[in-house]
């Protein structure tokens, strides 16, 4: 019995995982890499900054994991490699979504009850348990994937619907 409890959160974890990315990375595959530098508004992040942060919130779970704590004060998000092509932008998703992936393969119950830190100096901004933090992880991811389809509307790029059809793809 033991084994199933230690098993079952992270492989929920890894299902919600493996339904989601598929769906992000048909976004992701319809941005138009020639407006990564575009924003709706000027204090909205450009596509390129929220395509990259989308990404970037699936390899946390890897991060969380592998840590008790992060202080974001110390953080250097200036310090990434552009991205400029679709392929780049992918493979990019990819590799933090085969991270996460991995990382949740190997999760115990006792690795996902550990608490988990983000803080800022001596200043905690959250501290709850790591399951805590990847359940977030994972619906900030979709919540994101969500701005990025409003950024395709505006673009007048067709959205891909991620659950049922969506005004651009009636034939599902």
């Amino acid at each position: 019995m033991e084994t199933t409890l230690v098993a079952a959160p992270a492989q929920a974890f890894l299902t919600e995982l493996h339904e989601e990315i598929p769906q992000t990375r048909r976004a992701f595959e319809r941005a138009p890499v020639a407006q990564l530098d575009w924003q709706p508004h000027a204090k909205s992040m450009t596509l390129g900054q929220l395509l990259r942060h989308t990404a970037d919130v699936i390899g946390w779970i890897k991060d969380t994991l592998e840590s008790t704590d992060l202080d974001v004060s110390v953080f250097d998000s200036a310090a990434t490699t552009p991205i400029s092509s679709t392929a780049e932008l992918l493979a990019y998703l990819e590799e933090r979504a085969a991270a996460a992936t991995a990382v949740l393969q190997a999760a115990t119950a006792d690795d996902l009850e550990q608490t988990w830190t983000m803080r800022s100096g001596e200043q905690v901004l959250v501290s709850q348990s790591r399951a805590s933090v990847v359940r977030h992880l994972i619906s900030q991811m979709i919540h994101h994937r969500g701005q990025l389809t409003v950024y395709l509307r505006l673009l007048d790029v067709p959205v891909p619907g991620p659950y049922g059809p969506s005004a651009d793809e009636q034939n599902w």
